[in-house]
């Protein structure tokens, strides 16, 4: 089974991380922010990656670390339960529906962590989450799990809508790439060898 825990604790935050890439996208999850609460649901639900995710931070000062290192310790837990990467699909994307909004994800389980982020929002703020940390959540995430990540929302105006796209785009994204192609089932997806 690929299932990895993670621990993470700092003087900003307290957090405990299980993914499951093998799951069926169950999800336990409490940031303490809401919003952020919700989109982590989407994206384990349409990963289909089991996720428990408990994060106690410093909220009293802002949502910045809670939601930086909760991007960390995903990542790093699909980092780890990927292991030697054996037979992964490696490769893909999604277009992701939502309403008016439409947005396009691509990503690479590559070992080179990179986000190109091309998505805008209107407003500051998403019920009580920031939505300049939306990027950074991305941005984290992609740095401990080593993926390049693409994300574009191509045209959209509702808030929640851009938001939610972006995270079921991943998520679906994310999906196929951690799949084992059984075509390939003992085969690390490179010419080099290694991921």
């Amino acid at each position: 089974m690929r299932i990895a825990t993670i621990s993470r604790r700092t003087s900003e935050t307290s957090i405990d991380v299980t993914v499951n890439l093998d799951g069926t996208g169950r999800f336990n999850v409490s940031t303490g922010v809401g919003f952020f609460d919700h989109m982590l649901e989407q994206l384990s639900r349409h990963s289909l990656i089991d996720m428990d995710i408990k994060t106690v931070g410093d909220l009293h000062i802002d949502q910045h670390h809670t939601v930086e290192d909760t991007g960390l310790a995903i990542g790093e837990a699909v980092l780890k339960a990927l292991g030697e990467k054996r037979g992964i699909r490696r490769y893909a994307d999604a277009l992701s529906p939502m309403d008016e909004t439409l947005t396009r994800v691509a990503i690479d389980i590559s070992g080179r962590p990179y986000l190109v982020w091309k998505t805008e929002f209107s407003q500051k703020r998403l019920g009580e989450m920031d939505t300049e940390m939306f990027e950074h959540f991305f941005h984290s995430f992609a740095q401990t799990s080593g993926v390049t990540l693409h994300i574009e929302t191509l045209y959209g105006s509702n808030n929640h809508h851009i938001a939610e796209a972006a995270f079921k785009g991943v998520a679906r994204a994310l999906r196929e790439a951690v799949e084992i192609d059984p075509r390939k089932a003992d085969a690390i997806p490179s010419t080099k060898g290694t991921l």
